[in-house]
């Protein structure tokens, strides 16, 4: 298949503001990465200076070692899966997906053997007589991913390929996908701004905000151990909590303050006393155990979801989420005392947001 290196690639549109800025990674061969981040910040333009339809402004792109920054999109051997299918509408599935070996000049044998296998895989051999109008917004995915698989190629590129698919499809998707993966042994780049996404088809994660990379990790450590604000914020859901404040001592005790509300922290901290940090906390994390740190929720909204419940509420001036531990049934305007264990808090620099956990 193929390993995929970045090296400082940049992009420049226009009044020589970068869309992408010096982003390096390297995708393993058979590895499936994912670029995950907001609209805007980059990640489709990273996928197509991949496969050659935009021209870099800067750095060097390798596959498998050698240096494509000027090899035409039809030399890298790349299949591309867009977001809206680009299927020939007058065609068939079967001409749909047997196009591209046409171009090629493969014989028809070829052809028919290489479509069905792919059609077998992908279980859509009974629409092969069909037209793309009258398929479902699934099927419609499946023949796109279909026309990319019969060509075997080094890489698979796909571009939110799952966007136009209601939540269940997705669902669906995302496990036909992943199955794919393992079975074909395929080199994958997947970008998306879905986490869920990223977080259950990603071996490797590349998060992106404005045209740099924030964290490269696997999915455990992305989640588990975001190295900024924008990571520990984009990644989760419902997203962090957060709450910004000087480091003081009261009483003996280490403490995080604003004019609102306070925290206590752990003594390890002690060295940014008099600086301005950041305390994030997700909202699965919060507990009755008597021996965390009290975090009062002033509650506003109740949300069940399910078997869970969430509250909406304020902690002092900042706005917090909270999953409820079972067994408790808040009441909006009363004050819910939930308690947060020490070692589940997030620690930020106040000036540049990185984290600052062990």
């Amino acid at each position: 298949m193929a390993e995929i290196k970045l090296e400082n690639v940049t992009k420049v549109f226009e009044k020589n503001v970068p869309a992408v800025s010096r982003v390096d990674f390297t995708v393993a061969d058979r590895e499936f990465a994912v670029l995950l981040g907001p609209s805007g910040c980059g990640k489709t333009t990273i996928l197509r200076m991949i496969a050659g339809l935009e021209d870099i402004s800067g750095g060097h792109i390798y596959i498998n070692g050698m240096m494509v920054d000027d090899v035409p999109p039809h030399k890298r051997d790349i299949a591309m899966v867009f977001q809206n299918y680009a299927l020939y509408p007058h065609m068939t599935v079967y001409d749909n997906m047997a196009f591209g070996l046409r171009m090629r000049n493969y014989r028809r044998a070829q052809i028919e053997d290489m479509v069905m296998k792919a059609a077998d895989i992908l279980d859509i051999r009974g629409l092969l007589k069909r037209k793309p109008r009258q398929l479902s917004g699934g099927q419609r995915q499946r023949v796109a991913l279909g026309r990319a698989i019969v060509r075997q190629p080094k890489l698979f590129l796909f571009d939110e390929p799952l966007s136009n698919l209601d939540a269940k499809l997705r669902v669906q998707m995302r496990t036909e996908i992943a199955r794919l993966h393992k079975k074909l042994g395929s080199t994958v780049i997947y970008v998306t701004h879905d986490q869920v996404e990223a977080m259950t088809l990603g071996e490797k994660i590349v998060v992106l905000s404005d045209g740099e990379v924030q964290q490269i990790g696997n999915p455990h450590d992305i989640y588990h151990k975001p190295e900024n604000r924008f990571v520990a914020s984009f990644i989760g859901m419902p997203p962090m909590n957060f709450f910004r404040g000087k480091v003081t001592m009261h009483d003996g005790s280490l403490i995080l303050s604003n004019h609102s509300c306070a925290m206590a922290l752990d003594t390890k901290y002690k060295k940014y006393l008099g600086e301005e940090l950041i305390v994030g906390i997700r909202p699965a994390d919060f507990s009755f155990d008597a021996a965390g740190t009290p975090v009062p929720i002033m509650v506003e909204m109740i949300e069940p979801v399910g078997g869970e419940t969430y509250v909406y509420g304020k902690f002092g001036d900042a706005l917090f989420q909270a999953r409820v531990p079972e067994g408790c049934t808040p009441q909006v305007a009363r004050e819910l005392q939930l308690r947060i264990s020490p070692d589940r808090l997030y620690i930020f620099d106040g000036k540049s947001e990185k984290s600052l956990r062990a």
